[in-house]
């Protein structure tokens, strides 16, 4: 399996996520052109307390978020809307960990309208491009990352996460 899926919070196991991430992750891999066999992630799935501490821990922001993530190794372009370095499975295939907090997931898509599982299989193909080395801090970085967004949850049959009219 490409992910490893750990629920620390039991609202999680209603949503199915160990599958959910598995697909999120295999879509964003096979996107990419990279074979998920070849590689494994850790999910860790807990809720807005325990994210608040990682958050605090690992950033100084000491609140909650949707999604952390923490890449095995630095992949970022140098260039602003350059491709990241691509992963090597050689000698490690993590390509490094993610947490989910539910309550913020929960709150956000239905502040937006929109399915629970959808919401969370976005914040996961996130977290996975992160984990590549794509971002959003700069402009074209972010475009590059939201364009892959778009097309991997196209391909998975899920609407346009950034479409102002599925916003609420």
């Amino acid at each position: 399996m490409l992910t490893d899926t750990i629920i620390e919070d039991d609202r999680w196991q209603a949503l199915g996520l160990a599958a959910l991430a598995e697909a999120s992750a295999k879509a964003t891999l096979d996107r990419l052109a990279l074979d998920a066999s070849e590689f494994e992630i850790a999910l860790l799935a807990t809720d807005d307390a325990r994210i608040a501490v990682l958050n605090a821990d690992f950033r100084g922001k000491p609140q909650p978020t949707n999604v952390l993530s923490w890449p095995s190794e630095e992949r970022g372009a140098q260039d602003d809307g350059g491709t990241p370095e691509a992963p090597d499975t050689d000698p490690d295939p993590e390509l490094g960990d993610i947490a989910i907090a539910y309550d913020t997931c929960v709150r956000e898509a239905s502040e937006a309208g929109k399915p629970l599982s959808d919401h969370v299989t976005h914040l996961i193909v996130h977290g996975v491009l992160h984990l590549l080395g794509y971002d959003h801090e700069r402009d074209r970085d972010a475009t590059l990352m939201e364009s892959l967004e778009r097309e991997i949850l196209g391909s998975m049959g899920l609407p346009d996460p950034y479409r102002e009219d599925d916003r609420a």
